[in-house]
């Protein structure tokens, strides 16, 4: 089988199923099924390729260096998470029949993910706010936003300056100083080169187009004109803020060792992952609160404590380390994440699985059922 694996294949993979259609549109050339023989390993212990593997079709026997054996067989619940996750491999994985396998970049996973999973805990406030959120979805998806930290992006929604324009007149024109960048919030527009000799239609823009970006980003004059096709509205964003969109925001980090120091005065993990990443595998009384829901349950934490967020590499924890910083909590990323651990380390903080804790209301913390 050569063909990409269609989305319908991909929703029993966990993490793969949190991501939006189109993300999975990005992963298309990886998404290809690679076959692998009857004794064929696909990877030994020790090994630190950043590749995240999912059995599809066959069985494997993952072998631990103590000679612990597992079964893995394709269509069971444990095929439907990574193949021995964290770095380096605690198994060896060895096909026991003809299989097939599915291998994703690590590092592009965690980057679709974590922009994923936080923009749905943006749209989901802004939404509760009253704010018709249909154009914010178009908007990013723009590839511009693809690498934009996105705690930055919220920021970014309360500098936008809305701007009325009727068909016919121009957004910008070609060959003038770029000192701001548009988001086309309703309406549809053209881009047009060559406005003082022969006319050339480059792309006509739809609602959640970013245009006038290239003149900031190079430092140089508009290369395009810009006009409205039909009445509607642009969204301003100037260009110092324009920078500051695309800047990392900076937050707390702690190490293993500074998180047992915090936990013997009273921390608590923050476990930010999906509930299937939570189950299999967590760390001594985690409470449980997936990115896309920290603000919503944000409420049910207590300000007199202090917080330890993780994830697997440390991109949503850290989005979730800035959201509840602004909320006022005291809260702390570890740092490079579960990844980042020594195998030996990962394993022995990742050491409860199945249901959890529950944050209720006054900070207080149950076990859920």
């Amino acid at each position: 089988m050569t063909e990409p694996l269609h989305p319908e294949q991909l929703r029993s993979l966990t993490p793969l199923n949190a991501l939006s259609e189109q993300q999975w549109r990005e992963l298309r050339l990886q998404l290809v099924p690679q076959p692998l023989l009857a004794g064929q390993v696909l990877f030994r212990r020790g090994d630190q390729a950043r590749l995240t593997y999912y059995l599809l079709a066959g069985e494997l026997e993952l072998l631990a260096a103590d000679g612990r054996s597992q079964r893995l067989l394709a269509g069971s619940e444990a095929s439907c998470h990574p193949l021995s996750p964290g770095l380096p491999r605690l198994h060896e994985a060895r096909a026991l029949t003809d299989a097939s396998v599915l291998a994703v970049d690590s590092a592009t996973l965690d980057r679709l993910l974590t922009w994923r999973l936080a923009y749905q805990d943006l749209l989901l406030g802004l939404q509760q706010g009253g704010e018709d959120i249909e154009w914010l979805e178009r908007l990013l998806e723009n590839p511009l936003l693809a690498k934009v930290p996105p705690a930055n992006v919220q920021n970014m929604l309360g500098r936008l300056q809305l701007v009325e324009l009727v068909a016919g007149s121009r957004a910008l024109e070609e060959g003038e100083v770029g000192d701001c960048c548009y988001f086309l919030r309703s309406g549809r527009a053209e881009v047009v080169r060559g406005a003082g000799g022969e006319r050339q239609l480059l792309a006509e823009l739809e609602v959640g187009a970013c245009f006038g970006e290239e003149a900031l980003l190079a430092d140089r004059p508009r290369n395009a004109t810009v006009t409205m096709i039909e009445d509607g509205s642009v969204l301003r964003l100037d260009r110092q803020d324009f920078f500051a969109l695309l800047k990392a925001p900076v937050v707390a980090e702690v190490s293993l060792g500074e998180a047992a120091r915090l936990l013997a005065q009273g921390a608590q993990w923050l476990d930010v992952r999906l509930l299937e990443e939570y189950q299999q595998a967590h760390a001594p009384q985690a409470l449980h609160m997936p990115l896309p829901l920290l603000r919503l349950k944000a409420r049910l934490l207590d300000k007199a404590r202090t917080y330890l967020c993780y994830c697997d590499s440390g991109k949503r924890s850290a989005s979730a380390v800035f959201l509840l910083t602004q909320l006022g909590y005291s809260v702390y990323a570890l740092r490079d994440g579960l990844d980042g651990l020594p195998a030996v380390q990962r394993d022995a903080l990742l050491c409860e699985s199945g249901a959890g804790y529950l944050a209720r209301s006054g900070g207080r913390t149950e076990r859920s059922r």
